[in-house]
C-alpha cells in the first residue's frame, strides 16, 4: 500500500526499530551531518532530530539508509518486486487482432490509475505564506565544513517544457543565498536545464516549484533516470499502484504533490546567474564554485506539522548510495530488453553510480564486449560512465572480489582495452575540461581465436559434482 504521505512513513519506520528520535538541541550547521554521517556508517536507524536550532521544524535524515528502508519505501518485499514487474510489461507483446486489444483491457485499465491526478486542496496548503516568504523558517543544513552555504539537499524541482507543456522532475541541490533566493544547480546535461535553455531562448521568466517530503516513492522517482518526456509523477503511480494527487501552487502555473510536506514556489529570471559552491558532494569531493541559474522565491506552502526532509552526501556509502542501487536492480529489465546478451550489472557503490559499471554478458560472437561497451555508452546517463568491465555471464559481477581475479587473470592490457572520448558528468574533477572527458573498456571475457588469441583458454578449476555430494552428505558428521 502507497503511503499518504512522509509522517506515514515515519510512523512505519518508528513502529519496525528502523527510526532513533534525537531530543537533544541539535544545531543544523554541520552538527546534523556529524550525527548522520556515524550512523549511517554503522548501518544505524533513521533519525529524526525533534529540536532543530533556529527552526521549529523537525529534520529527518538517513530515511532510505539501508535496502531494507528503500525496499520498505516503495512499499516491497525486495527490489526485484519491482523490477519482475517491469519484466512482465516488456514481455507483453503488441496484439494482432481485436481479440488481443481486448485481452490487454484489464492491465491498460491498471495503469490508468497510476496517472497523476489534480485534487482541489492538499495537506501542503495547510500554511500559505505570500506576503514576505522567508526561507530562514527551515531548517536548512550546512553539511561540510568548506560547503558555500546552506543547501536544500532532497527537493523534488517541478518545471515544465514551454513547449510541450510536459512536466519535469527532477533532484538539483539548492544553495540558500538568502530569504527569497537560492542556486538553481541544474547540470548542462539534466532535462531542467533544458527547460531554462528554452526559456532563456523565449526571454521568458520561468516558474520552478519544489516539493519537499510526501510518499518515499515520489521521491525516489525524482532520481530515477526516466526519458526527457516522461512525467515522473506517472512513474511514481506506477511504484506506489495510486496516482499521485496533484495541487495547483498558489502563485505559479504549477502542480505539486499534495502530500508534501513543504512546497516553496517561484520563479527562474532568463540570463540571471551568481555564484553557486563550494559543496560536498556524493563524489566525496567537494564540487566547486561556478555560476548557476538563481530561483527566486514567490510563496512557501506547509502543512502545520512539517519535517523538513534532508539527505547527507560525502564519502559512500552515504545515503544516495541506495537510491543508486535500487535504480540499478530497477532498470536492468529495461537495459536487457535492449542488449539481451546482459545477464547483470554492478554500479558499485565506490564508484558513485556513474563512474564504474561491471556488466557480465552472454557472449557469443567475436568483439562481443566492445559492441555493449558501446551501446552503453550511447544509452542515457550511462553516457557518463568512465570505466565498463565486461565479464562472461557465469561470473557473478555483485562480487567485486571474484571480478576483480577475473579481470587480473583474464586482459592482455594491451589487446582488450579501449579508449573512447565523450560526455563526464559536470561533478567529474579529474578531466582536463568541464563535461568532456576519456573512458576506459575493459574485455575481461574470454577470448576467442577471431579476437587473436590463438592458444588453448584453460577451464576454471572446480571439484566433480560426484565429489561434492559425497561430502556434502557426510558433511554433518566431519
Amino acid at each position: 500500500m502507497p503511503y499518504d504521505n512522509l509522517h506515514e512513513y515515519i510512523d512505519k519506520l518508528d513502529r519496525l526499530g528502523e527510526l532513533k528520535r534525537i531530543t537533544e538541541t541539535i544545531d543544523p550547521e554541520l552538527e546534523i551531518t556529524e550525527i548522520t554521517n556515524r550512523v549511517h556508517k554503522n548501518c544505524g536507524p533513521a533519525l529524526l532530530f525533534e529540536k532543530v536550532k533556529g527552526s521549529r521544524m523537525p529534520v529527518i535524515t538517513n530515511a532510505f539508509g539501508t535496502m531494507k528502508r528503500m525496499c520498505m519505501a516503495l512499499g516491497v518485499e525486495t527490489i526485484e518486486d519491482i523490477a519482475n514487474e517491469i519484466r512482465d510489461i516488456i514481455k507483453i507483446e503488441a496484439p494482432s487482432s481485436f481479440i488481443g486489444k481486448l485481452s490487454l483491457l484489464p492491465k491498460l485499465v491498471k495503469f490508468a490509475s497510476f496517472l497523476p491526478k489534480e485534487v482541489n486542496n492538499g495537506i501542503c496548503k495547510e500554511v500559505i505564506i505570500k506576503d514576505n516568504p522567508d526561507l530562514g523558517i527551515l531548517p536548512v543544513l550546512k553539511c561540510w565544513p568548506g560547503d558555500g552555504g546552506r543547501f536544500i539537499t532532497l527537493p523534488m524541482v517541478f518545471t515544465k517544457n514551454p513547449e510541450t507543456g510536459t512536466r519535469n522532475v527532477g533532484m538539483y541541490r539548492m544553495q540558500v543565498f538568502d530569504h527569497n533566493t537560492t542556486g538553481m544547480h541544474w547540470h548542462t546535461h539534466k532535462v531542467g536545464a533544458e527547460h531554462y535553455k528554452m526559456y532563456c531562448k523565449q526571454k521568458m521568466r520561468m516558474p520552478v516549484a519544489v516539493a519537499l517530503g510526501g510518499d518515499p516513492a515520489i521521491i525516489y522517482s525524482a532520481t530515477a533516470p526516466l526519458p526527457a518526456e516522461f512525467d515522473e509523477m506517472l512513474f511514481a503511480g506506477f511504484l506506489r499502484k495510486k496516482g499521485v494527487e496533484m495541487v495547483r501552487c498558489e502563485t505559479i502555473p504549477l502542480h505539486v504533490p499534495a502530500s508534501s510536506e513543504i512546497v516553496l514556489e517561484g520563479y527562474v529570471e532568463p540570463g540571471e546567474k551568481r555564484p553557486e559552491g563550494p559543496f560536498g558532494d556524493h563524489t566525496g569531493y567537494y564540487s566547486m564554485k561556478d555560476d548557476y541559474p538563481v530561483f527566486h522565491l514567490t510563496c512557501i506552502t506547509h502543512r502545520k506539522d512539517a519535517i523538513y526532509p534532508a539527505t547527507i552526501v560525502g564519502k559512500p556509502p552515504m545515503e544516495d548510495c541506495f537510491f543508486g542501487k535500487a535504480t540499478e536492480r530497477i532498470f536492468l529489465p529495461i537495459l536487457k530488453f535492449q542488449f539481451p546478451e546482459i545477464i547483470d550489472i554492478n554500479l558499485p557503490i565506490e564508484g558513485i553510480f556513474h563512474n564504474i559499471a561491471i556488466v557480465s554478458i552472454r557472449k557469443s560472437y567475436p568483439a562481443h564486449a566492445k559492441k555493449v561497451m558501446m551501446g552503453l555508452w550511447g544509452l542515457g546517463q550511462m553516457m557518463f560512465t568512465k570505466i565498463i568491465i565486461v565479464v562472461d555471464e557465469d561470473v557473478h559481477v555483485q562480487n567485486l572480489s571474484e571480478v576483480t581475479w577475473r579481470v587480473g587473470n583474464n586482459i592482455d592490457p594491451k589487446r582488450d582495452t579501449i579508449f573512447v572520448e565523450g560526455p563526464v558528468d559536470a561533478l567529474d574533477h579529474a578531466s582536463s575540461s568541464p563535461f568532456i572527458g576519456s573512458k576506459v573498456g575493459i574485455d575481461a571475457t574470454r577470448k576467442l581465436p577471431e579476437e587473436g588469441y590463438m592458444r588453448e583458454w584453460p577451464p576454471d578449476i572446480k571439484m566433480s559434482q560426484e565429489v561434492i555430494d559425497k561430502i556434502n552428505a557426510l558433511w554433518n558428521k566431519l
